[in-house]
């Protein structure tokens, strides 16, 4: 038997995370178990993807090797307080919440533990994923490039300094909200000139898919990519240029900066 793959909570991100690393051959379903206070989480798990169940966390931190937290984030101390003496001493444990950083979580084991800090985000759930990730020093390389493997089979993963995990909540943990409200936006106004709403969801959402999948594929600059699209005197620059009147860029990066704030704030909490 291989190294065993432990979550603690099997909600939607933990679910979308066992599927991706499944599909992609990580870890066997018989080296991944899952806790969850909810039998019907853990019945959709087992049933889906062959992983073993329990309601106990005690059983996911006696067996797991790397160990993920999928919780809330007011969970933490009462779920770390119920398992710290119970995780293996290699444990790696590895953190999905928001404003939990490596510090706090340290304290709340109250011993040397090796922790992964993860920001992942919801598109996850369709294997595109993004997220951000560091580690304390008791962590090995080897051993972050793992957990990274780990979450690149549900998208892409980047390791940051500790002290850019607030911006990775800025650009990409939080952002999907940014990105929907603008499909949304391009969505009404089509809807206003006629175009039946459905239709309009399917066209603003798949170009803001294929206008990204540019940016990633092609490695050009998103204002090249912008360059190429607006033709002199033509109706791309029409719209650009309002954009750019009404402060489309400051509202972002106003925005992302306040995210950030509040994301350090909880961090500090």
């Amino acid at each position: 038997m291989g190294k065993v793959l432990g979550f603690i909570g099997c909600g939607n991100m933990a679910r979308a995370m066992i599927g991706g690393i499944v599909n992609g051959k990580a870890f066997l379903p018989e080296n991944i178990i899952a806790s969850d206070l909810t039998q019907k989480n853990l019945d959709a798990a087992s049933k889906e993807y062959g992983i073993l169940g329990t309601t106990d966390n005690n059983e996911v931190a006696q067996k797991a090797d790397i160990l993920v937290l999928s919780i809330k984030p007011d969970l933490y101390s009462v779920v770390i307080d119920g398992i710290k003496d119970k995780v293996k001493e290699d444990a790696i444990i590895v953190t999905i919440a928001a404003g939990k950083n490596i510090r706090g979580t340290e304290k709340l084991f109250g011993k040397k533990v090796k922790v992964v800090r993860v920001m992942p985000n919801t598109p996850a759930l369709v294997g595109e994923g993004m997220a951000g990730m560091c580690a304390n020093d008791e962590v090995t390389n080897e051993e972050l490039e793992q957990v990274q493997k780990i979450f690149n089979c549900f998208g892409k993963a980047e390791v940051v300094s500790e002290k850019l995990m607030d911006v990775v909540t800025a650009v990409s943990g939080s952002a999907p909200a940014y990105v929907y409200m603008f499909i949304e936006a391009m969505a009404d106004a089509a809807v206003l000139d006629g175009m039946p709403r459905d239709k309009a969801y399917t066209f603003a959402a798949q170009t803001v898919l294929g206008s990204a999948k540019m940016v990633i594929d092609t490695g050009m600059h998103p204002g090249v990519l912008k360059d190429m699209v607006c033709s002199p005197g033509g109706t791309t620059i029409e719209a650009v240029a309002v954009f750019e009147k009404e402060g489309l860029r400051n509202a972002v990066i106003s925005a992302m900066r306040k995210c950030r704030k509040k994301s350090n704030e909880l961090s500090n909490y």
